[in-house]
């Protein structure tokens, strides 16, 4: 039985409960620029051609998300070029250009920050080509925080594509990461490290941590920073479940066995594996779509 999650593990979809639908489609559509992939009802799916990003469920009787609880740090969208990016930050900041909280050079990548209507996190961001990131003797990657000026970024990147880059197949934009806000740091290493079989690239002391699969900088992000001693979750708006894709049925096989293992219960239907973190954060796991 491997103890590592495979080389091609991705996030999938991230479920977020909210009090007005109508606000946040806005937001997320006009805004940021993803589809509208399905409404019906109380809940929405949206993301970019046929992937889907977010789903939203309105549940109007939940109380708001604290700041101060585990949960949901922020969505981390990954585009696949600078013009791309560029197109979204511009639109983002004609729709609602008090929702940016800041940027950042992190050295593997260039990232923008937002806040939703409901305060959820929302980080928009471009990849370095990996041949670029600096690995540490340990395996994992050096990263930081730099100053990025959104502005210069996108009179930059605004300007005419590059010759053939808007003819790159598939969706320009997919969920990268994940950034959770956790307790604390030992606790999240055990259950996401030494129990689900990410690996960890980057740690900030003992207040984050950056965890992956097949040597990427990070699949998900872990900070105490505004929740330090944080229980579990109780009922409320914000982060409804992580999604992680793994690429075959003998994975989710794997990670089943391990959880087993370790005393956790999980709930498998035959083709998703449910579960709950030290926080309650529910984390569904199922392989991915074969291509089509």
């Amino acid at each position: 039985m491997t103890d590592r999650l495979a080389q091609d593990t991705a996030m999938g979809t991230v479920d977020l409960l909210v009090r007005d639908l109508d606000a946040m489609i806005a937001y997320y559509a006009t805004g940021i620029g993803l589809d509208v992939l399905e409404h019906a009802g109380p809940t929405a799916v949206l993301g970019r051609g046929r992937t889907p990003i977010v789903r939203m469920r309105a549940e109007r009787d939940l109380p708001s998300f604290s700041r101060r609880d585990a949960g949901l740090f922020h969505t981390a969208i990954l585009f696949d070029s600078a013009a791309a990016l560029a197109r979204s930050l511009a639109s983002v900041a004609g729709f609602a250009p008090a929702s940016f909280t800041g940027s950042a050079d992190h050295l593997v990548s260039e990232a923008f920050y937002f806040d939703d209507p409901e305060g959820n996190g929302v980080e928009l961001y471009l990849d370095r080509p990996r041949e670029q990131w600096t690995r540490t003797s340990g395996g994992g990657v050096q990263m930081d925080s730099l100053p990025l000026d959104p502005n210069a970024f996108m009179r930059e990147h605004l300007a005419t594509p590059a010759q053939g880059e808007a003819a790159a197949p598939g969706p320009d934009a997919v969920i990268g990461h994940v950034h959770l806000q956790v307790g604390d740091i030992p606790t999240a290493k055990a259950f996401y490290v030494d129990t689900l079989g990410f690996e960890v690239m980057a740690t900030f002391g003992r207040q984050a941590m950056f965890i992956a699969a097949g040597g990427y900088h990070h699949h998900i992000g872990m900070n105490t920073w505004n929740s330090a001693g944080a229980g579990p979750r109780a009922a409320s708006l914000g982060l409804g479940q992580v999604s992680i894709e793994v690429p075959t049925t003998d994975d989710v096989t794997a990670l089943t066995d391990r959880l087993a293992h370790a005393g956790i219960q999980g709930r498998h239907d035959g083709q998703t594996l449910r579960f709950d973190d030290p926080w309650n954060t529910v984390i569904e796991v199922s392989a991915a779509a074969p291509q089509a």
